[in-house]
C-alpha cells in the first residue's frame, strides 16, 4: 500500500483499474469449474453491482463534487447536476449506437446499431457498454488529487476501485457461461468473459488525464461518472436483475451492495 501511495495518480488509476479487470476475470473463470450459472446467485451478485454502483455514485462521486464546487466559490449543486445529466446523456447515446446483447437474450433482441455481428462479440460489447463508466469513475477520483483536490480523497479513491472490482464480479461470468454453454470451448468463454473489462483501464488512464489537464472541469468530471453509472443502474443492472422468478433476491443483492460501498467508502474515506 506504501508503494502505491507514491506512485503517480495516473499510475494508481492504472493499478486500480487493472484490479477491476482482473476481478472481471475472475468472474469468468468461474466457467473453468462450471458450464452453467445459477441464475438465483446471478441475480442476486447484479443487484449486489447495482447497490455498489449506486452508493459509489454519491458517496464517492457527488458528493465530493458539490463539496469541491462550494469551495471553489461555484454554486454547490450546478456542476454536479450539469454533470450528472450530461453522463447520463452520454450513456444513453453509447447504448443506442453501441450493438450489444444481454445475458440469456435471443440475438433478435439484440439493441443498438443493427450488426451482423456474432452473439459472443455482442455479449462482450454489453458489459463492456457498464464498463466504460466504472473504469473512468475510478481515474477521475484518483485524477482528482493531481488536479488540487484534498489528498484525503485518496482513500476513498481506493474504496471506490475496491467496489467496482467485487461488482464486476458477476460481469465476466455473465458472458462466459452463456458461451460455455452454447457450445464454445472453455478457454474461448474465458477469454471473451474476461475481455469485456479491458475499457476500464483506458477510460481510467483517460478519466485521470482529463482532470489533471482540464482542472476547472473536475467537478463537472466526478458527476459525469456518477450520471454514467446511474444510467447503467437503471437502465441494465436492476432490470437484467429482475427479469426472473428472482425479484426479492436481486433487491437483497441491491441493499447488500449499497451498504458494503458505503462502508468501504466512509471507512477508508
Amino acid at each position: 500500500m506504501e508503494y502505491f501511495l507514491t506512485l503517480s495518480p495516473i499510475s494508481q488509476a492504472l493499478v486500480a483499474t487493472l484490479f477491476t479487470w482482473g476481478l472481471t476475470a475472475l468472474g469468468a473463470a468461474v466457467i473453468f469449474f462450471s458450464k452453467t450459472v445459477n441464475r438465483k446467485m446471478l441475480d442476486m451478485m447484479l443487484g449486489f453491482a447495482a447497490g455498489v454502483m449506486t452508493a459509489a455514485s454519491f458517496w464517492s462521486l457527488l458528493a465530493p463534487a458539490i463539496e469541491m464546487a462550494e469551495n471553489n466559490g461555484q454554486i454547490a449543486w450546478f456542476p454536479a447536476a450539469v454533470g450528472f445529466l450530461t453522463g447520463g446523456a452520454f450513456l444513453f447515446g453509447v447504448d443506442k449506437l453501441l450493438p450489444h446483447l444481454h445475458f440469456d437474450a435471443p440475438i433478435e433482441s439484440a439493441e443498438g446499431l443493427k450488426t451482423t455481428w456474432r452473439r459472443s462479440v455482442l455479449l462482450v460489447l454489453a458489459i463492456t457498454l457498464h464498463n466504460i463508466p466504472e473504469g473512468l469513475a475510478v481515474g477521475v477520483a484518483f485524477g482528482a488529487v493531481a488536479a488540487g483536490a484534498d489528498p484525503a480523497l485518496i482513500p476513498g479513491a481506493i474504496a471506490l476501485a475496491i467496489g467496482i472490482g467485487l461488482q464486476n464480479l458477476p460481469e465476466g461470468l455473465s458472458v462466459a457461461a452463456p458461451l460455455r454453454r452454447e457450445g464454445m470451448s472453455v478457454g474461448k468463454s474465458f477469454l471473451y468473459g474476461q475481455a469485456s473489462g479491458m475499457v476500464e483501464p483506458i477510460a481510467g488512464v483517460l478519466g485521470a488525464l482529463l482532470v489533471i489537464i482540464i482542472r476547472p472541469v473536475l467537478p463537472y468530471a466526478l458527476a459525469f461518472a456518477a450520471g454514467a453509472m446511474i444510467f447503467v443502474v437503471a437502465e441494465e443492472l436492476i432490470p437484467e436483475s429482475q427479469a426472473g422468478d428472482n425479484g426479492d433476491l436481486a433487491t437483497i443483492g441491491l441493499l447488500l451492495g449499497f451498504v458494503v460501498m458505503m462502508i468501504l467508502d466512509v471507512a477508508l474515506g
